[in-house]
């Protein structure tokens, strides 16, 4: 057998036991010594190949398609600093468990470490951000290895999907000649290998221990942050309705949106917890937090003020409490604990007046912050996200950028049966590849999907537009225009004593920049809307329209800081007159 014959036999049993193994998408970047995998891969009919030219755009493109489609999505790299190109997107998929099987080529062995080009030290190249790393041995004649490569395979997509799920990566030293052949008569092909990864269940003992103990709690809260089970938001609404707790949903978990039970679910916090005798009065005896660190920093700060009550943190993931409050740490899936808690409570036995009296308090403040908004028709960051709420068809897709777009979502989205899913990428919180995820996301065919992106995280990833014309996909941007870093105006800098001037250099960062040539050089549509009548016509022609469609919303940073804070002096006004006289009748 030669070289080239042992070549493909083995890369093409491996390519094979991913797709056994459930891989259905992958992305490549072009390179030579990648070229065994690339082949193998555009080969398999099982997987489909999404080429892209920018590497950095590739793994968030992976990352949006893996967190849509919820399935692992394979990425492929030559050697060198096309593979260090990934670690961006690594990364957010370690911190925010979106499942990536990282396959980067490398030179043989005796070319390492001495000079060859485009060598550069893969081993364990992402370092603490992959859940597993293996560095396979060159392909050879030997039948033992397409064995030991179809089991690697499995266990490679397996260990990405087990919780907490998360990228892995395999390194693979490639030989010349690179271009692979097939012996004449290829082995009969094994049976997959199966792999099972249940959830982790809560034991009775833990069950019968925590409802007693919750049967003491009136004063209760559910805490749930950005997470991605689907499944998640009923089984959430059945244990508050019977523990007669309110939800605290991020707008990335799930619960605000869809046919589930919302009567207790609250959406206004970050607005009404920025009020001081608000947030001092609604003080809970236990607090069970669910997902990822909620997106509002005054629910945050609250959760720290109260830090004296029973927090009960549900993570199979790890251990998320940077604040340190938890008084428990449950590492069983958060959805059969819900179903096993609600069961032991018998609906209909519980005093409402706590949970009334904040879903009391949340009415309020959505009735201010409704108002608010349609007293003027002047353009304001925060409202873009109410009106795409009404916009937006039932089963639509909000990918959300970071830094002030995902906050003022968290905000301004309202509750809703209408289905509306809402990701970001809150793992690293980074404004890197945001739209190269979106696209991602897109690629999944979940629905119609729309990205609201401040203008420098646009900057940042206008190499992933790309994506839109060469695979075909639709993709609705609002692009939010204060030019230069918006958030920035809301922290402590901005009133700091150093000048104006130096404050826009280092924080405010000015670009002048006009999109429209660039998305047209991307061939996609461009316009620039003045007022709200237009934002809506714009969306609605975009949707039907298809292809990249990017809408810009001009605002301007410092009179943006004025219309959040207006929004929150109407929700106070609105809290003030029988807030307290409330609250102390539920101690």
């Amino acid at each position: 057998m030669t070289s080239a014959q042992a070549l493909g036999d083995v890369v093409g049993a491996f390519v094979a036991a991913l797709a056994d193994a459930g891989i259905r998408h992958v992305c490549v970047c072009p390179g030579s010594r990648s070229t065994p995998l690339a082949l193998e891969l555009a080969a398999e009919p099982r997987i489909k190949v999404w080429m892209h030219l920018d590497e950095r755009s590739a793994a968030y493109f992976g990352l949006g398609l893996a967190r849509a489609s919820n399935q692992a999505v394979a990425l492929l790299a030559t050697s060198g600093t096309a593979a260090a190109n990934f670690l961006p997107a690594v990364v957010e998929a370690n911190l925010s468990g979106v499942p990536l099987v990282v396959l980067t080529a490398d030179r043989p062995h005796e070319l390492r470490d001495n000079g060859a080009p485009q060598t550069i030290d893969q081993l364990r190249l992402y370092g603490q951000h992959v859940k597993w790393f293996f560095d396979l041995p060159e392909p050879d004649a030997d039948p033992e290895q397409v064995r030991f490569v179809r089991a690697l395979a499995a266990r490679a997509v397996s260990t990405a999907l087990a919780e907490p799920r998360g990228p892995v990566h395999l390194n693979w030293p490639f030989r010349e000649p690179l271009t692979p052949s097939r012996t004449a008569l290829r082995p009969s092909t094994p049976a997959p290998i199966q792999v099972s990864n249940p959830y982790l269940a809560p034991t009775p003992s833990l069950v019968v221990t925590l409802a007693a103990d919750l049967a003491q709690a009136r004063r209760g809260l559910i805490v749930v942050g950005p997470q991605g089970d689907a499944d998640l938001p009923s089984a959430v609404a059945r244990l508050a309705q019977r523990l007669v707790y309110p939800i605290l949903a991020d707008a990335l978990s799930y619960l605000r949106r869809g046919e589930h039970d919302q009567t207790h679910v609250i959406d206004t916090y970050d607005a009404f917890l920025r009020h001081e005798a608000t947030a001092a009065r609604l003080e809970p005896e236990v607090v069970i937090r669910i997902g990822a660190l909620p997106t509002s920093k005054p629910l945050q700060q609250y959760l720290q003020r109260h830090s004296s009550a029973r927090h009960i943190l549900v993570d199979p993931s790890g251990w998320r409490d940077p604040a340190s409050l938890a008084t428990d740490v449950l590492h069983v899936d958060p959805r059969l604990l819900c179903d096993a808690l609600a069961d032991a409570f018998a609906p209909g036995q519980r005093q409402r007046d706590w949970a009334d009296l904040c879903i009391e308090v949340n009415a309020a403040a959505r009735t201010a912050v409704d108002r608010h908004l349609q007293a003027s028709d002047e353009l304001f960051e925060g409202r873009v996200f109410a009106e795409l709420a009404s916009l937006l068809p039932d089963g639509a897709l909000l990918y959300a950028g970071n830094s002030m777009p995902v906050r003022d979502l968290d905000t301004f989205l309202p509750t809703s049966s209408r289905a509306l899913r809402c990701l970001a990428n809150r793992g690293a919180n980074g404004i890197d590849g945001v739209v190269s995820s979106a696209l991602g996301a897109a690629a999944a065919g979940v629905g119609p999907v729309v990205l609201a992106i401040g203008d420098v995280s646009f900057y940042h990833d206008m190499n992933g537009l790309l994506a839109a014309r060469k695979h075909g996909l639709d993709l609705v941007v609002v692009l939010l225009n204060n030019d230069g870093g918006g958030i920035f105006s809301f922290l402590p800098q901005a009133e700091s004593a150093f000048s104006f001037e130096t404050f826009e250099q280092l924080f405010g960062t000015p670009h002048g920049l006009d999109f429209q040539p660039f998305v047209e050089g991307y061939a996609g549509h461009f316009v620039r809307v003045g007022h709200w009548r237009g934002f809506r016509a714009s969306i609605q022609t975009a949707l039907r329209r298809g292809g990249l469609q990017v809408i810009e919303v001009p605002t301007e940073r410092q009179r943006n800081v004025s219309q959040h804070r207006a929004v929150w002096r109407a929700v106070a006004d609105a809290l003030s007159p029988a807030l307290l006289a409330s609250a102390a009748a539920c101690d």
